[in-house]
């Protein structure tokens, strides 16, 4: 498989995120062009297959943007105000487009990790 997906998991909840809205910007320099906004399904994951794939999945710099805030205020949990963690950019590099980019996302109201997945 080719392309750029993504999984999130509530660590909190020990629970696949569900409803996580996550925001995928192409990076040139200051630029950020926004290419799409997905919304995990009950597994974690977004449907439809890899957010980026084919003539879409190129060599560059990229930004998911997930929307940690909303997603934990809307499951109850009761955050700070401001929340600790509201908004979680996450920053990386695609230079092969024939290899599968995955970026994982654990998260919890007080911290979150993130690798290279496969």
């Amino acid at each position: 498989m080719t392309g750029l997906t993504t999984h999130v998991l509530d660590t909190a909840s020990g629970k696949p995120a569900e409803g996580l809205s996550i925001d995928l910007y192409r990076l040139s320099g200051e630029t950020r062009e926004k290419l799409k906004t997905v919304v995990t399904n009950s597994d974690g994951r977004v449907d439809g297959g890899p957010i980026l794939i084919g003539e879409t999945f190129l060599v560059g710099e990229y930004e998911l943007v997930f929307h940690a805030g909303d997603y934990l205020r809307a499951r109850g949990v009761a955050l700070t105000e401001p929340a600790f963690l509201d908004v979680i950019p996450i920053r990386f590099g695609i230079s092969d487009t024939t290899a599968h980019y995955h970026v994982p996302l654990l998260l919890s109201p007080y911290g979150y990790s993130t690798y290279r997945g496969s």
